[in-house]
């Protein structure tokens, strides 16, 4: 376990600590990797390519913290804490943090304003997650 990770846990603060299951991480990293091949597909919509890349990342980020024994108490800590899962700097997760931020906007304002920049922004980073879990 990490000092870092674990001074998020306890009452009220976003992560748990929790034994990893390998099933469970052989099923995001199966997911991850399949969402990510597909946001790939320049045939499909550029709003659907954002949401494969995004929960590609999420369950890759997802991942790496469940293989450190941790389950997060919502969606966003798992980009936060990459730095301590799995050694990814800003230029990773500023990209995450703001895909983030633009899926909220989609998913609860019905405001999902993306662009082929950013799309490929997350697919880059959404690939340095994967390979960082390699």
């Amino acid at each position: 376990m990490s000092l870092p990770l674990d001074n998020l846990c306890g009452p009220g603060k976003p992560l748990k600590a929790e034994l990893p299951d390998a099933n469970e991480i052989a099923g995001l990293l199966r997911t991850g990797i399949a969402r990510l091949h597909d946001a790939r597909n320049t045939a499909l919509a550029l709003e659907s390519r954002f949401d494969l890349a995004y929960n590609a990342a999420h369950a890759l980020c997802l991942a790496a913290l469940r293989r450190q024994g941790y389950r997060a108490g919502n969606r966003y800590i798992v980009f936060q804490v990459l730095p301590h899962t799995l050694g990814l700097g800003p230029q990773v997760w500023r990209v995450l943090d703001k895909c983030h931020n633009t899926r909220n906007l989609g998913e609860y304002e019905g405001l999902l304003d993306v662009d082929a920049r950013l799309v490929a922004d997350l697919i880059t980073a959404t690939q340095a997650v994967s390979d960082a879990l390699k």
